[in-house]
């Protein structure tokens, strides 16, 4: 046989080093996806920037400074302390959460080491607090340094992805670009559908559940004695993720939350007020304020609302937590595969930049189409893609 060993040999070292960074990715996936997803939810505001601050170092750091890490601290904070509400919750019902509680058992004790801040104020002096907090926090020092290390990996993916996306996307279309324009069309399509799902619906989601958790936490440490509401953080949580759904989904937490809590004022005679002022917060921080000036912004869907809704549920139940964001860009590559590929693979004719007949898995969902294009510049144009 007549077989270029040279080639040969540089095959064999490709396929090992495919596999070396297969099973890098493979056991940092979370890191490497939430990477993703800050770059994501990251850059309409570094593109934004441009316009004040012209060097692209420069401008990644003041993005991430400014945005990403303060919001990702404020999210792990609010998520520690509805953790540990959940538990109270499960404890005091003993309820029993199948798959969804072995998914959570891991970091449920890990919560822990975030002081709830109403113990914290409880607390006879600041520094019996501060110290309470430290032995917590002691307690999982690995786990600290361990989340530190990954915490800086996440931040150094989302810096050389804002800084250096268009390098990448230049290289990409050297290297794969086909002749019809297909490939440019398919990465054209996953990359606009990506911010999207990432900056448009879990980026609101994540803001209404913080605004909503906060909300109802203040509300909680002024609310009359016997009318506390159950959870605040925790409910506060649910109505981020009841956000997903359009018009209805908030609603769908302090509406009954408010029954109960009028409910309650009725059965004691006293705390009409508070529920009162709890209904216009709900009603107007909550529910109104983040649909009127977020939801304009950042929820343009090109990909149907049911697919992303199951992307979300069976995203963690498969991976773990990092499946609240691979679920969401998995599906987006599926669909645009189905959508642009398969059905001309299909029908055995040639594959076109175009998709072949209607666009079900991409219709709108509630009559309106937000432009997302407005926080990206094409490569064409000279920007950055």
């Amino acid at each position: 046989m007549d077989v270029d060993r040279g080639r040969l040999a540089w095959w064999v070292v490709a396929a090992v080093l495919s596999g070396v960074l297969a099973v890098t990715v493979y056991s940092f996936l979370g890191t490497f996806v939430l990477g993703i997803f800050i770059y994501y939810a990251t850059r309409p505001v570094y593109r934004r920037l441009e316009r004040w601050i012209r060097p692209p170092t420069v401008r990644a750091v003041v993005a991430l400074v400014t945005l990403a890490l303060p919001a990702m601290l404020v999210v792990a904070y609010t998520t520690a302390v509805g953790l540990q509400e959940l538990n109270q919750f499960v404890d005091a019902q003993n309820v029993d959460l199948g798959r969804v509680g072995t998914l959570l058992d891991p970091y449920l004790d890990v919560s822990s080491i975030v002081q709830d801040p109403q113990a914290f104020l409880n607390q006879p002096s600041v520094q019996e607090a501060l110290a309470s907090s430290a032995s917590n926090a002691l307690e999982y020092v690995g786990f600290l340094g361990t989340l530190f290390v990954h915490l800086f990996a996440v931040v150094i993916v989302a810096f050389y992805l804002l800084r250096d996306d268009h390098r990448l996307g230049g290289w990409f279309q050297r290297r794969f670009t086909d002749g019809s324009g297909v490939t440019e069309a398919y990465a054209r399509a996953v990359d606009r559908d990506l911010a999207t799902v990432f900056f448009g619906n879990i980026v609101f989601a994540f803001a209404t559940g913080v605004i909503a958790a906060v909300s109802y936490a203040t509300l909680d440490a002024f609310s009359p004695a016997g009318i506390a509401i159950p959870y605040p953080v925790l409910f506060g949580l649910v109505t981020g993720i009841a956000s997903l759904v359009p018009v209805v989904g908030i609603k769908l937490v302090w509406v009954p939350l408010a029954g109960w809590l009028g409910f309650v004022a009725f059965q004691s005679g006293t705390g009409h007020a508070f529920v009162a002022v709890f209904v216009a917060v709900a009603a107007v921080v909550v529910d109104f304020v983040p649909d009127l000036l977020l939801r304009p912004y950042v929820s343009g869907r090109d990909i149907h609302l049911g697919l992303v809704i199951l992307s979300y549920v069976f995203g963690p139940l498969l991976w773990g937590w990092y499946g609240l964001f691979l679920g969401p860009l998995v599906l987006v590559f599926v669909v645009h595969f189905a959508r642009l590929v398969l059905p001309e693979l299909l029908a055995g004719e040639e594959i076109s930049p175009e998709a072949l007949g209607g666009d079900i898995l991409t219709a709108s969902n509630d009559g309106e189409q937000t432009d997302v294009s407005q926080f990206e510049s094409d490569s064409e144009n000279g920007g950055e893609s």
